[in-house]
C-alpha cells in the first residue's frame, strides 16, 4: 500500500552534528577529559541543554552548570583544540552515507545548515568521502546572524539554493533545529537524537528513530530500492557474551523466551546502532547456530530504564542456557523501536518480526553468513575445553 504524500519537495537541507555525524561520543570524550582537570565529572545530563546550540551557547551552558572558574571565550578556546583533534574519529550515524548517496544520485539538490562555523563544519565532512560534493551549499553559524532557533540559517540556505522555503524540507535532531525549520516555514523531519525524547518534537512534520527510517517518497522524492523482504541489509556487525537473566518477562509475559546478553562493555557498540528490531545468526557455545532475531532499545512498551540487548534464537529450546557463550552477527534491519496501545499488539508484531527475519535468512545474501567464523568460535571454544 503507497504511503500518503504529506507534500512536495525538491531540495533537502540538512544540520550535520547529530543528524548526519556522531559528534556527541567524541564531544563526551573531550568534555570529561576538560573537565576532570576541575575535578569535574562528565555524565551527560547536560547534552540535552547543548544538543543544536552554537558553540558560544553549548559553552556557556557548561560553565554555569559546572560552576567553572573560566569563561564562555576561555572555555572554548582551550577546548577546540582537544576537539580538532579527535575529528578524525567522528563516525556517520546509521544511514547517513546511504542517504546522501541515494539524494545525489537522483540528483536532490542538497544544502548543510548548522550552527558551526562554516570552518568547522568543511573540516568535519573532509574526512568522508565525497561529501563536500554532495553539497551545493553550505551555511554555518557564523555566516547569520542569529542561529538556530532562529529561522535564519534555513532561510539563507533556501535563498542561495534559489528556492522557496516551503519546497525544502529539513532534517534536523535538535529542538532548536526543529523550531528554526518550521519558523522559516519548511516541511521538518526530526531524528533525535537525545533517547527517549521523540515525544517533545510535537512541532517536527515526522519524528523518526534514524536515518535507516526515512522515508523519500513521503514528500516526492526518488525512495529507496534496498529493502528486500520487509528488511534493510546492514554492514554485518557483531556482539558477545555470556548469557544473562533479563527481566523474566519474555517467557512469562511475551511467550517469546530471550536469550539476553549483558550491556557492560558494551556501550559504545550500542550507541553506535539505532534502537530497533535488527536479526541475523547466533552462535551457542554447545549447541550451534541458529536464526535470530533482536531488539536493541529501551522497550517503550515496558519503559526500560538502559538500553538493553534481547535477542531471541528462533529455535525451540527444552532448557535454559544461562551461562553459555552466545555470539551474535547481525545482518539486517527490519524496523524501528516503538510503542504499542496492548501486550497483544506488541506480541503479534513480534512474531511478524520472527516470520520476517525466518524468511529473510534463508536469502542466499543472508545465509552465507551462517558459516562466519566468528559464530563457531564459541563452538569451537567450548569443544577444546572437552
Amino acid at each position: 500500500m503507497a504511503k500518503p504524500l504529506k507534500k512536495l519537495v525538491s531540495c533537502v537541507i540538512l544540520d550535520l552534528d547529530g543528524t548526519l555525524l556522531d559528534t556527541d561520543g567524541v564531544v563526551s570524550d573531550v568534555l570529561k577529559g576538560f573537565l576532570g582537570k576541575y575535578g569535574k565529572q562528565w555524565d551527560g545530563r547536560e547534552a540535552q541543554r547543548i544538543i543544536g546550540k552554537t558553540p558560544l551557547e553549548a559553552a556557556a551552558a557548561v560553565v554555569e552548570e559546572y560552576g567553572l572558574p573560566c569563561g564562555k571565550d576561555e572555555f572554548l578556546a582551550e577546548l577546540y583544540p582537544m576537539f580538532f583533534a579527535q575529528l578524525c574519529n567522528i563516525r556517520p550515524l546509521p544511514g547517513a552515507n546511504r542517504l546522501l548517496k541515494h539524494l545525489s544520485g537522483h540528483g536532490v539538490t542538497m544544502a548543510l545548515a548548522s550552527n558551526s562555523p562554516r570552518g568547522n563544519i568543511k573540516s568535519k565532512i573532509s574526512y568522508h568521502q565525497g561529501w563536500k560534493d554532495y553539497f551545493s551549499v553550505i551555511v554555518g553559524g557564523d555566516e547569520v546572524t542569529a542561529g538556530k532557533p532562529s529561522p535564519e540559517i534555513f532561510l539563507e540556505a533556501a535563498k542561495r539554493l534559489n528556492t522557496e522555503p516551503s519546497s525544502c524540507l529539513v532534517v534536523e535532531d535538535s529542538m532548536p533545529g526543529v523550531t528554526a525549520g518550521k519558523a522559516a516555514g519548511m516541511e521538518v523531519v526530526a531524528v533525535p537524537s537525545v533517547p527517549k525524547q521523540a515525544h517533545l518534537y510535537t512541532s517536527a512534520d515526522e519524528v523518526i528513530n534514524s536515518l535507516l527510517d526515512l522515508q523519500p517518497e513521503k514528500w516526492g522524492l526518488p525512495p529507496f530500492q534496498d529493502w528486500i523482504e520487509g528488511t534493510l541489509p546492514t554492514e554485518p556487525w557483531y556482539i558477545g557474551g555470556p548469557v544473562i537473566k533479563g527481566f523474566g518477562r519474555g517467557s512469562r509475559v511475551l511467550g517469546i523466551p530471550t536469550a539476553n546478553l549483558s550491556t557492560e562493555g558494551h556501550s559504545s557498540l550500542l550507541s553506535e546502532h539505532p534502537s530497533g528490531v535488527y536479526f541475523g545468526w547466533a552462535g551457542l557455545s554447545t549447541r550451534g547456530v541458529y536464526k535470530m532475531a533482536m531488539s536493541i532499545g529501551w522497550n517503550p512498551y515496558f519503559n526500560n530504564a538502559e538500553k538493553t540487548i534481547e535477542p531471541w534464537l528462533l529455535h525451540e529450546f527444552n532448557e535454559d542456557f544461562y551461562g553459555e557463550e552466545l555470539h551474535l552477527l547481525i545482518v539486517g534491519y527490519i524496523r524501528p523501536e516503538v510503542n504499542f496501545p496492548s501486550l497483544e499488539s506488541l506480541i503479534e508484531k513480534i512474531h511478524e518480526d520472527r516470520r520476517i527475519a525466518e524468511r529473510a535468512l534463508d536469502l542466499p545474501m543472508y545465509s552465507k553468513h551462517k558459516e562466519d567464523p566468528y559464530l563457531k568460535s564459541c563452538l569451537n571454544r567450548e569443544l577444546n575445553h572437552l
